[in-house]
């Protein structure tokens, strides 16, 4: 372990709170509990800050694996302040393989790929070919982060409908993706459901979280009820 990582650990352990840790172990089950410290989210994007004006980051994301939850979750945070795309996306692919839980996944978000949105496409396609779980998941992430407002094209829908998991961490990231895709792309992604497209659970879900939006109007949560696949219990 370097200086800076080892220096690193001991800031995060000194902004231990006990009773948070308890909560965030229960909410990322597939981590063991042993790797969680317990550190509030907004802390450990300020440490990244710190870290970064200090000149501190490049060490730190040199050094892989970690043994902590918090420290994967500090990496993924001065991952999303990288500047320079050519940067972030070389330590991102370094990275992925060593992600393993929902949180950590889905707080990583460099800011360099909104300006970089053409080049990124090529970099999904591969994350979305990936065996690893949250690869795939991450690659659907930066799809709908990305890929639902201004640069949306109706194929995008079109690669997600055609992955098939047995993850459960990848299905619920296909059904939020079509759920937010609902709530921006109504017209595109309707035909999606009503010629079932995608897997059964996915597909419920989906509607199920676009209900719960507030994004989508009644009349079209309305049309989403109607379009729930009945299951054997419910026939």
């Amino acid at each position: 372990m370097s200086e800076i990582t080892q220096k690193t650990l001991e800031s995060i352990l000194a902004l231990q709170d006990v009773e948070y840790r308890d909560f965030e172990a229960k909410i990322i089950p597939n981590v063991d509990p042993e790797r969680v410290i317990g550190v509030r989210t907004p802390e450990l994007r300020q440490l990244a800050r710190e870290m970064v004006g200090r000149g501190e980051a490049e060490e730190y994301l040199a050094e892989l694996p970690h043994q902590y939850f918090e420290e994967n979750q500090l990496h993924a945070f001065l991952l999303s302040l990288e500047k320079d795309y050519g940067r972030a996306v070389s330590a991102v692919n370094a990275f992925l393989p060593y992600v393993d839980n929902w949180a950590t996944c889905d707080q990583l978000s460099p800011r360099s790929f909104r300006k970089h949105r053409p080049e990124l496409l090529r970099e999904i396609d591969a994350w979305l070919a990936s065996p690893h779980t949250y690869t795939v998941r991450f690659g659907v992430g930066m799809l709908m982060e990305h890929y639902l407002d201004g640069d949306f094209k109706p194929k995008y829908l079109a690669r997600v409908a055609a992955l098939r998991s047995e993850e459960y961490y990848i299905n619920m990231m296909i059904a939020w993706y079509f759920a937010t895709a609902l709530a921006k792309q109504y017209d595109a992604a309707l035909p999606y459901f009503e010629q079932r497209k995608l897997a059964p659970w996915t597909h419920n879900k989906a509607i199920q979280k676009a209900i719960e939006s507030r994004r989508v109007t009644p009349e079209h949560k309305e049309a989403l009820r109607a379009l729930k696949i009945l299951t054997k219990n419910e026939k």
